[in-house]
């Protein structure tokens, strides 16, 4: 290497980063300014001392005798009295580090409280290490003492405001998931057993429906069903998730608001894609929109025609004769979007003896980010085929999902009957 090559920044470069720490520092407020010197000073408040273990001789520094507030003229203080300046709780501590310096050669680093005689507490960072003779004796300690009392202050202070938010958080999501809990409460059927949904004529739903807790409480997605008898003997199927409880308790109302509208439209001749449409148009007025994701479906007994639509949620799954599939998906994006939006309706003819499944996407996956797994639902096709109904055909499902890490979800599974109608179920009172 050349003699005269420099390495390193050069005396222009350093004087031109003085240069620009300068002028950083005159842009400061009176404020900024203020609190630069405080940092500074506090940084620097280190002082130093040495024990002489064989003449007993002791030395300190003057910012040491200002750091323990006690007069130079008082004189230093020995190693092994030092202990007595500090809190009590502390002393033990202070003695057990001080003999592994002195007997064993261990460096000393600890933190220890000083009470001050106003009654305040400092507290003092202190770092030791022995100095040996030939023999490996200790024959001085030598140690840097720093005042950290604000730094320990303001930790002790920004720890106390962190824990304070994350209790606020966590009560407004408990609060949140209450109200969740509530609204679901409020719009989930009464019955909680399969039932026939069924007026004069052939082929009518055997319904079982059930509700899927989620793994805890965090995970919750606001999952709900709902199962209507319409005029006529037609039938109205909906699961859905992301019922939210934001709006306070008035989104208990709100929802059940919304759900007897769906009810409403479809009573009055709405098929699925219209009343999907009208829905979301419903919820594009609202102050805080409740209902996000949903499939509804609408089973029409004469004819055994499925006319059904979807707005974020996996398409319906068809089970027949052993074998199952999804049905082919239809446009539909979430609720509450996108404003004039129209839902896409899909129609599908239904056999004697298939099975229809619903279910909110929080059972395939645990996440939104996830993509669902339809198969593992759609390899129970067997287990579906031996169900002796439809009420089996749900506990088939909650078996198979059971030990998952998963959201919260709402499944229902519809059965086509062959045959003429029995009498009614005892749990259709109240629909």
């Amino acid at each position: 290497m050349p003699h005269d090559q420099h390495i390193g920044p050069t005396e222009d470069e350093l004087n031109a980063d003085f240069g620009e720490v300068m002028d950083s520092i005159m842009q400061l407020t009176p404020q900024q300014s203020e609190e630069l010197t405080r940092q500074t000073r506090l940084a620097t408040r280190v002082g130093s001392a040495e024990w002489n273990l064989l003449s007993g001789e002791a030395a300190w520094s003057g910012e040491l005798y200002r750091i323990l507030e006690r007069s130079p003229e008082s004189g230093p203080v020995h190693l092994d009295e030092l202990g007595s300046l500090l809190v009590a709780e502390d002393q033990e501590l202070f003695a057990a580090m001080v003999t592994e310096c002195v007997e064993n050669g261990l460096p000393i680093d600890g933190e220890f409280r000083m009470g001050l005689a106003d009654g305040q507490v400092r507290t003092i960072h202190m770092m030791g290490e022995p100095l040996l003779d030939i023999n490996g004796s200790t024959t001085s300690v030598w140690a840097v003492f720093r005042d950290v009392t604000e730094l320990r202050r303001r930790s002790q202070r920004m720890l106390r405001e962190t824990h304070a938010l994350l209790e606020h958080r966590e009560f407004a999501a408990h609060k949140e998931h209450r109200l969740a809990i509530e609204i679901q409460e409020a719009v989930l059927p009464p019955w909680q057993h399969s039932l026939q949904l069924m007026s004069d004529g052939p082929f009518p739903l055997d319904v079982s429906a059930d509700y899927l807790p989620p793994a805890s409480l965090a995970m919750m997605g606001g999952g709900w069903h709902d199962v209507h008898r319409l005029p006529g003997g037609d039938s109205l199927l909906s699961v859905g998730d992301d019922l939210t409880g934001r709006g306070g308790h008035g989104a208990i109302s709100t929802v059940a608001m919304l759900l007897g509208a769906m009810r409403g439209m479809a009573a009055g001749g709405f098929m699925p894609g219209r009343l999907m449409t009208c829905l979301n148009q419903l919820l594009e007025a609202s102050a805080q929109p409740s209902l996000r994701n949903m499939v509804c479906c609408r089973y029409e007994r004469s004819t055994r025609r499925l006319s059904w639509a979807r707005a974020g949620q996996s398409a319906p799954l068809l089970f027949r004769n052993g074998t199952g599939q999804a049905l082919t998906p239809t446009d539909g994006i979430r609720l509450s979007t996108s404003p004039g939006a129209e839902y896409e309706q899909g129609e599908v003819q239904l056999l004697p003896g298939d099975l229809l499944v619903l279910y909110t996407d929080g059972l395939t996956r645990r996440d939104a980010a996830e993509r669902p797994d339809t198969d593992r639902l759609l390899a129970l096709a067997p287990r579906f085929a031996m169900a002796r109904g439809a009420q089996d055909c749900v506990q088939v499902v909650a078996e198979e999902f059971s030990d998952q890490d998963r959201r919260d979800a709402s499944v229902i599974a519809a059965l086509i009957n062959s045959g003429s109608p029995g009498k009614q179920e005892e749990a259709l009172k109240g629909f």
